[in-house]
């Protein structure tokens, strides 16, 4: 069972498509969305959620005070999985939130879109290659606000996304069989180094 953990949603349980996807699993996004909230990440932010399956990602944000969410999703069961999950979200939290979802590939979001992003949440299939990826986040990084935050989600087995100029790798964090990586759009530092240490357990 998929649920919205916290929020003016907390508890509202999400639908699943049947297969194709991989929610994320309750224990990640609370601690996700823990480091988040505790950074003032989510409070009036501009969210993309690619790869949304069930959307609950993106959707959490929402709950948590998020402005707008824009959740892409190429497959047409799973994108009317996330339109269902849409509307009891929005049932809940009112017009605190502008919520649109996309129902085509990443790429051609990324493409086609405008505007700005302060958090993007990246959680394709494991099974996506590592140069789709990387073709991902270098379409991403013109469309992310100064000093927004990416969150990718991989497999732990996963090596570390490679980054195009205009992100810079802050920390990574493992939780079992997934990991998260931490990025934020910005310059590297003269050294070279992360910003941060990676962080695992």
């Amino acid at each position: 069972m998929t649920r919205i953990i916290a929020g003016r949603a907390g508890s509202l349980v999400l639908d699943v498509p049947g297969s194709g996807t991989r929610p994320t699993s309750d224990r990640v996004r609370e601690s996700l969305f823990g480091a988040l909230e505790s950074a003032d990440l989510l409070r009036g932010a501009a969210v993309l959620d690619l790869y949304a399956g069930s959307g609950a990602l993106g959707l959490e944000a929402a709950s948590r005070g998020a402005a707008s969410v824009d959740l892409v999703e190429r497959a047409g069961a799973a994108a009317a999985v996330v339109r269902r999950n849409v509307a009891k979200v929005a049932r809940a939290i009112g017009e605190d939130a502008a919520l649109r979802v996309h129902a085509t590939a990443v790429k051609a979001f990324l493409h086609g879109a405008s505007g700005s992003f302060d958090l993007v949440f990246i959680d394709p299939p494991y099974d996506i290659g590592e140069a789709e990826l990387t073709a991902a986040l270098q379409s991403l990084t013109p469309l992310l606000a100064p000093a927004a935050t990416v969150i990718v989600e991989r497999a732990s087995r996963s090596a570390r996304p490679t980054l195009p100029d205009g992100l810079v790798h802050v920390r990574d964090k493992r939780y079992g069989d997934t990991a998260l990586w931490w990025l934020r759009a910005g310059e590297p530092p003269v050294d070279g180094q992360p910003v941060a240490e990676s962080q695992s357990r």
